[in-house]
């Protein structure tokens, strides 16, 4: 009876005891008292753990050798490396700040909370940002902008937390995510404040294949390509860059879908309005060759208008245009058809050796 007595008395001691050790990992903060110096550094006792634990002098501050501890202070230490059979439990003061920023990314993170980061510098597949003297990334797929540009280094930006792992050193963020928070807060107040035929002010930050879109006091405004020039462009890149400030037209605004169309070419003269009355049917002129296609040629003859060169009417033969002209030739061509009204204009060649 007294053995199983004792038995279960053990036991209990050893769950008692099990009860209060805490376990540690490394980026955790805990508190200390420091018990010894010596040489290399500190000896401190950890709270909730039984061994000793060193602080290095190395690991003392910012500015080693200004702070100083006496036995007997007590104060948080960040942990560098854990305990094992070998060697004893690293500490650190010099990173207390460091943990006390992850642990702020930690909490941005789960409140979904934006946060300032600074562009620091560009690199393959993102840029490097500061955020309170920890180094995080920003994937380009996580840009505003979907691209990196120079025009982005030194510039504080919003963002959001996507990950935070001061153990894997490893801090990734959104932009996207912050701007398209900031942008359902503010649309209805930015759309509410435009009408049609406005003249606004933005900044380009994202290019596409099919346009740009500006920033637009907040709201991204769409740039179809086609609203970009009169003449015909490859990519909007041709004519405008990631940042550059641009005064742009609202040609259209929806309300219900919360979106912003706009146009550079229109803050310009129409150049089909500029031709009315300086060409005419029958008039033999010189134009430039903008683009060959199976069926003709579209030849530039004013600034911002192309005609139509079909392939009928390059000769009396059946030809393949790709045969008859380049890119960049300057032909004489005669004016079959004439109505700039309807943004039209015959061209013809076989016409002219009649």
């Amino acid at each position: 009876m007294m053995t199983l007595e004792k038995t279960k008395l053990d036991e209990f001691e050893k769950l008692l005891e099990e009860s209060f050790a805490t376990n540690y990992n490394v980026a955790d903060i805990v508190e200390g008292i420091v018990i010894r110096k010596d040489q290399e550094g500190y000896l401190v006792s950890v709270k909730g753990i039984k061994t000793e634990a060193v602080l290095p002098n190395r690991e003392m501050g910012s500015n080693e050798g200004e702070e100083s501890l006496e036995v007997g202070d007590i104060k948080d230490f960040y942990i560098l490396k854990e305990e094992n059979d070998d060697e004893p439990m690293l500490l650190s003061l010099k990173r207390i700040a460091c943990a006390q920023a992850w642990a702020q990314l930690a909490d941005a993170k789960t409140s979904g909370d934006t946060i300032l980061a600074k562009v620091i510098s560009l690199v393959k597949g993102g840029v490097l940002v500061d955020v309170a003297d920890l180094r995080g990334f920003i994937p380009s797929s996580q840009l505003r902008t979907g691209l990196p540009f120079d025009g982005l280094i030194n510039q504080k930006i919003e963002v959001k937390v996507l990950e935070a792992d001061p153990k894997k050193n490893k801090l990734i963020l959104s932009q996207r995510q912050a701007v398209a928070e900031q942008r359902d807060q503010v649309v209805d107040n930015v759309l509410a404040a435009l009408a049609e035929d406005m003249v606004v002010s933005g900044e380009v930050v994202r290019i596409a294949d099919f346009g740009a879109f500006v920033d637009i006091n907040g709201v991204d405004g769409l740039l179809p390509i086609s609203e970009i020039s009169w003449q015909r462009i490859k990519h909007p890149s041709d004519i405008i860059s990631l940042g550059q400030k641009l005064d742009v037209k609202i040609i259209k605004l929806d309300n219900e879908l919360k979106r912003i169309s706009l146009s550079l070419k229109r803050m310009g003269e129409n150049p089909w309005q500029q031709i009315e009355g300086q060409f005419k049917e029958g008039e033999i002129i010189t134009g430039t060759v903008n683009k060959i296609t199976s069926f003709g040629a579209f030849i530039n003859i004013f600034p911002g208008v192309e005609a139509l060169l079909p392939a009928s009417e390059m000769s009396n033969e059946n030809i393949n245009p790709f045969n008859m002209f380049k890119v960049g030739d300057k032909i004489e061509v005669l004016i079959k058809k004439f109505t700039p009204q309807e943004h039209r204009i015959a061209l013809s060649v076989k016409d002219i050796q009649k």
